[in-house]
């Protein structure tokens, strides 16, 4: 399975509570689709840097999950549809592995040859 992360950008309007059965909707969908949650993170109201519809603020909701492709197509069909979602975008991770560098071989300054006389 690989690992995604989505950033969801839900309207304002919205209560707490709202907010939080949202985010369980979301979680049970992605466990009901054989996947996994990984973390989860309510990062609040915050301004927009411009306006999306008539709104100038957003709720914004950080996921991140394991799950097949299917999943994907799933949940970005059910946030298009959603009254809810302003925003929606859903990245894969990379595993990054860092790579060892070598050491740079440096080479002895050589005088030139007319210091030298």
């Amino acid at each position: 399975m690989q690992i995604y992360e989505t950033v969801l950008i839900l309207k304002p309007v919205l209560a707490d509570p709202e907010v939080a059965e949202f985010v369980e909707k979301t979680k049970v969908m992605i466990t009901g689709e054989a996947g996994e949650m990984v973390n989860h993170e309510i990062w609040g109201r915050r301004k927009l840097t411009h306006i999306i519809g008539k709104a100038r603020e957003g709720i914004y909701v950080y996921l991140k999950y394991k799950g097949n492709p299917g999943l994907l197509k799933k949940m970005a069909h059910n946030f298009s549809v959603s009254d809810t979602v302003i925003r929606e975008m859903t990245v894969a991770v990379q595993d990054r592995k860092m790579k060892e560098k070598k050491p740079k071989k440096i080479k002895p300054a050589v005088a030139p040859a007319a210091a030298q006389a």
